[in-house]
């Protein structure tokens, strides 16, 4: 898996812990991404690598530039999985997308290619502000409108082919939120469509306030238009994985 930390000193450890029990036993490895904080986090993963006895589930500690995207990117081109979660850092669906992926049989058994824990999904029980769901909703008009892409929910958290990850990581170029929206367009120029997950967001990421500024939307609606005019590049890309 990989978890991009950027001022997460206040939750990191406890969602490594969590994620070692949760798979112990098991050959995972955990890739944690600082990206460019401003707290302790830095040192937080140093302390975790150094103090690590885990037999089966492994920690790797990064760096990237600041960006989730850029985060994402390096920890992607880095794993060695079969299949890896891309999620955050106060694991904001508990195991609901890990115990939903698990019902589907990996890729090279048939299954599918790339599972989203999905807030759109009909089933997903997710309590959020009216502003939150209306810039959601709104964000979802311009993606379909601009894209054409027709998953719910891009901004969830993404279990993919390790395979089909790293053959299309080095070809993404969004720096932050929109790294998973690139991805998801990709893979579904590719012909591919992601199955969705119903999840449940966590009561600790539901009291955290929003990451995602008035500003970052802006920015993101531009970003729609500059993943358009990259159509034919991670077309290309994506036939090739």
């Amino acid at each position: 898996m990989v978890i991009p930390a950027y001022n997460s000193a206040a939750v990191l450890e406890a969602t490594v812990r969590r994620f070692a029990d949760h798979f112990a036993g098991r050959r995972v490895e955990i890739i944690v991404v600082e990206n460019g904080s401003t707290d302790d986090t830095a040192r937080l993963c140093r302390e975790l690598a150094d103090g690590w006895s885990d037999p089966t589930v492994s920690f790797v500690p990064l760096t990237s530039d600041k960006g989730m995207g850029n985060a994402l990117r390096v920890g992607a081109l880095a794993s060695t999985g079969a299949r890896v979660l891309l999620t955050a850092d106060d694991l904001p669906f508990g195991f609901d997308d890990i115990d939903g992926a698990e019902k589907h049989p990996a890729d090279g058994r048939g299954g599918p290619r790339v599972l989203i824990g999905s807030k759109a999904h009909p089933d997903s029980r997710i309590d959020r502000g009216v502003g939150r769901v209306v810039m959601t909703r709104g964000f979802a008009l311009l993606r379909r409108a601009i894209l054409g892409t027709r998953t719910g929910d891009p901004q969830g958290t993404f279990i993919v082919d390790g395979v089909l990850l790293r053959n299309l990581a080095g070809h993404l170029t969004e720096t932050g939120f929109l790294f998973t929206t690139e991805l998801d367009y990709a893979v579904e120029l590719a012909g591919i469509r992601p199955v969705e997950l119903p999840v449940r967001l966590s009561d600790e990421h539901r009291a955290h306030a929003s990451r995602i500024s008035p500003s970052d939307v802006a920015q993101m609606a531009r970003g729609l238009v500059g993943l358009r005019r990259r159509k034919s590049v991670l077309q290309a890309a994506a036939a090739g994985s």
